[in-house]
């Protein structure tokens, strides 16, 4: 009786190789995504809180335009000025560019 022997195949040694290194990045692929995930939710947090923020001026402005005749208007002259960098007709405004 004779006994057959088989010879190895080439193919399954690069098939596990080439499953090996799929893995590998496809690991490597999700863990970046979460990574990316992580950073995007923050930048989120963020700019909700800068929302809230926002929306508590505008309240605040908003306010103080409902009851301007009231005696507010300096106050409205104030964040006009400072704010949004607003002056009056025919004023002339110097700007210090040396920062002082």
């Amino acid at each position: 009786m004779k006994v057959i022997k088989r010879k190895k195949q080439k193919g399954s040694f690069l098939l596990r190789t080439a499953i090996f290194a799929f893995a590998v990045y496809t690991i490597v692929a999700l863990v970046n995504q979460q990574v990316q995930i992580s950073q995007k939710r923050q930048e989120l947090a963020a700019v909700k809180q800068k929302i809230v923020i926002q929306q508590v001026k505008n309240e605040d402005i908003k306010h103080a335009l409902s009851t301007g005749a009231n005696g507010n208007s300096d106050y409205i002259e104030r964040v006009a000025r400072e704010s949004l960098n607003f002056a009056k007709p025919g004023e002339r405004v110097f700007v210090n560019i040396a920062g002082n």
